[in-house]
């Protein structure tokens, strides 16, 4: 496990060293700004409505700052991690291939386990970073908004949202990992990644249309359907059950894959 951390300290060190991560970081903050206040916008827009023409003309979820304001956040949040994580992935094992290091990395007494470990974790880090940075929102909503019950935001269903969003992240890096290790191209990596995770995502929508029980099976793999309870501050164990279930599938895919690539 020590070898493991220090290797993710080394990628870590890696993409704070280099102005792409600083770059992937700085327009995933100015896309969820705008989304934020586009959100409180919206939100403003049905406050004046309910004060003017009653609150039976306003949707509910525009009655509190978390339901109006964050919960659409999040599912915006959802999607720019989609695009964001493949740039953030696509060089854990790609690059390694295409500087001829990955052969030194084989060759060196580190077992792929903790190659594929480290690796992850650094991933995580990022991943972990760039999420949290939008927490400064909430703690602006909780500083200057005030709401019917006196706090401004329901913190249970704020720490459920992140939580999701966290492993929806995780989920994204461990199969963009998986798939950097199949390919010697940073972008193929991105492209297949993006590609894999975009109809993994939009599955609910197809459970929708479908019959029973298609409609449960699908929304069962569903991205979204197993994502949308926690955004909503719903706890259902199957989730996070569910999420984890992939992340291990995907690193040890991964793990196989270096292990194959090493004695090949």
């Amino acid at each position: 496990m020590r070898t493991a951390l220090a290797i993710a300290r080394k990628e870590l060190s890696l993409y704070f060293t280099t102005p792409w991560a600083y770059a992937v970081l700085t327009a995933m903050q100015t896309l969820a700004s705008f989304f934020f206040v586009n959100s409180l916008s919206e939100f403003q827009r049905a406050q004046d409505m309910a004060r003017q023409f009653g609150w039976e003309n306003v949707p509910p979820q525009f009655r509190n700052l978390t339901d109006g304001v964050m919960v659409p956040f999040w599912h915006t949040v959802m999607t720019l991690t989609l695009f964001v994580v493949p740039f953030l992935s696509m060089r854990l094992f790609a690059e390694e291939k295409r500087h001829k290091t990955f052969e030194l990395l084989m060759t060196a007494p580190i077992r792929p386990v903790e190659i594929v470990l480290g690796k992850y974790l650094g991933g995580l880090g990022i991943v972990t970073a760039t999420l949290g940075l939008t927490l400064l929102y909430p703690v602006l909503l909780a500083w200057l908004g005030q709401g019917e019950s006196g706090a401004a935001l329901e913190w249970g269903t704020v720490l459920l949202g992140y939580a999701g969003l966290l492993l929806w992240g995780a989920t994204c890096m461990a199969i963009g990992l998986f798939i950097s290790a199949l390919t010697q191209s940073q972008m193929v990596a991105a492209l297949v990644t993006f590609a894999v995770l975009l109809p993994w995502l939009l599955l609910g929508n197809l459970a929708q249309s479908a019959d029973e029980p298609m409609r449960s099976v699908i929304a069962y793999v569903s991205f979204s359907s197993q994502l949308s309870g926690l955004l909503g501050g719903v706890l259902d164990l199957q989730t996070p059950v569910f999420f984890v279930s992939v992340i291990l599938l995907a690193l040890l895919l991964c793990h196989r894959t270096v292990e194959a690539q090493r004695w090949a």
